[in-house]
């Protein structure tokens, strides 16, 4: 019996400081693995939506609080004026979340574009969403109402993907109802 209290006491104390390692780890690391996130993943997204910016919207970028939880803002910045920011939405994929950077002008009322940041789709379908003909679609686009055309609307389906397109839209759909929440606080941000 006393063997084994010291056996459990031995691996509960090994799990424990085992246990302790990985949390400073975790820790230690968390702020580098997000800047890398940011960077590698919605850098890419960022740049297939603006084009003519001088800043760098991944360090520029701010986080509001909102009821349904907090939004990054990626700015798009020429000569220190605000031309346009992007935060990135999740519509429901077939494979899971469909992660979309959507762009807006300054005022709102046009999309400046979409980038798509987290893909699980079908291989060859799907991950058809990445690719330019589908992304224009967006660019320029009234913020008043984005559709796919069976639902009315003027943004083409890929083929085979229906799921895919639909998430995308959904995706959209939700920045658009954010940014109206917080394009005040947007402007205010970033006046110049």
């Amino acid at each position: 019996m006393k063997d084994m209290f010291k056996m459990v006491l031995v691996l509960s104390l090994f799990c424990g400081l085992s246990g302790l390692t990985l949390a400073t780890v975790r820790q230690a690391t968390s702020q580098r693995i997000e800047e890398q996130v940011m960077t590698y993943v919605q850098g890419p997204a960022l740049a297939q939506i603006f084009s003519d910016y001088d800043n760098n919207p991944v360090k520029d970028r701010k986080t509001f609080d909102l009821p349904d939880g907090p939004v990054t803002v990626f700015p798009a910045l020429k000569d220190g004026k605000l031309m346009g920011v992007a935060f990135e939405t999740f519509g429901k994929g077939y494979g899971g979340p469909v992660g979309i950077m959507v762009g807006f002008n300054t005022d709102g009322t046009e999309l400046a574009g979409i980038g798509t940041t987290t893909l699980k789709e079908t291989p060859g379908l799907g991950m058809r969403l990445v690719e330019p003909e589908y992304r224009n679609q967006f660019r320029g686009h009234t913020t008043k109402s984005v559709e796919l055309t069976k639902n009315g609307g003027d943004i083409a389906a890929i083929a085979g993907a229906t799921i895919s397109s639909t998430a995308s839209v959904a995706a959209v759909n939700q920045a658009i109802r954010i940014f109206q929440q917080i394009k005040d606080k947007i402007h205010s941000t970033w006046a110049s």
